[in-house]
């Protein structure tokens, strides 16, 4: 429980997307405590009354416990897994404000094709309460893309571009890391993820800029 909580934590969402992990791991752990508890339950009747359940023929219970009981849990987890997976990809037609995530051993250099062409590395700005997509490319080995609160982890594969939509709820700095192993450096492989008000985005952008030249 003490996971629940913290710069890292993905159980602690500030953004619809981490929102919707969030709840999708609380579905699924609802779940299977419901399946271990039914389990348990046959588990406790069998040991306290020896000759309960005899009377079912093998294949009968291979049949319920096996097949239906499992099924009755994990196919609604499943199609609920689905829905929620659906609702993290970006919307066609939609096209809101890009920002070039590009990965290198062992450092994230962010550019702001909406704001001249804007540079950071290390520190990725964003607007609070608009989404964003991110284009996440890397210029050497894998690396993975990923802000914990903000949304979900995506890797970053040399030659090609992968898009996440990512949406801040509210100002502040939060945390992100590469996920995937990618050398010596990989732990320091970091960066800080700074959400402004929406009006004050473009000039705090534009100072950060001025000051990593």
């Amino acid at each position: 429980m003490a996971g629940c909580k913290g710069p890292a934590s993905t159980l602690d969402p500030a953004g619809p997307a981490a929102a919707s992990i969030a709840t999708l791991w609380w579905v699924m752990l609802a779940g299977a405590t419901v399946l271990f508890a039914l389990v348990m339950v046959l588990f406790v009747l069998v040991i306290r009354r020896p000759g309960w359940g005899s009377s079912v023929s093998p294949t009968r219970w291979i049949v319920l416990g096996g097949l239906v009981l499992p099924a009755l849990v994990l196919v609604p987890l499943v199609a609920y897994g689905l829905v929620a997976g659906e609702r993290l990809l970006p919307l066609l037609g939609s096209a809101p404000p890009r920002i070039e995530a590009v990965g290198r051993q062992w450092v994230w250099t962010f550019r702001y094709p909406d704001h001249g062409g804007a540079e950071t590395k290390a520190v990725l700005h964003l607007p609070a309460g608009a989404p964003v997509d991110i284009v996440v490319t890397s210029i050497d080995v894998i690396h993975a893309f990923w802000v914990p609160r903000l949304a979900g982890k995506i890797d970053a594969v040399p030659g090609r571009t992968n898009l996440l939509r990512i949406q801040a709820d509210r100002p502040g700095r939060y945390d992100g890391q590469c996920a995937e192993f990618c050398g010596l450096g990989h732990t320091g492989m970091r960066f800080a993820v700074i959400v402004h008000r929406a009006e004050d985005f473009a000039g705090a952008l534009a100072q950060a800029a001025k000051e990593q030249r």
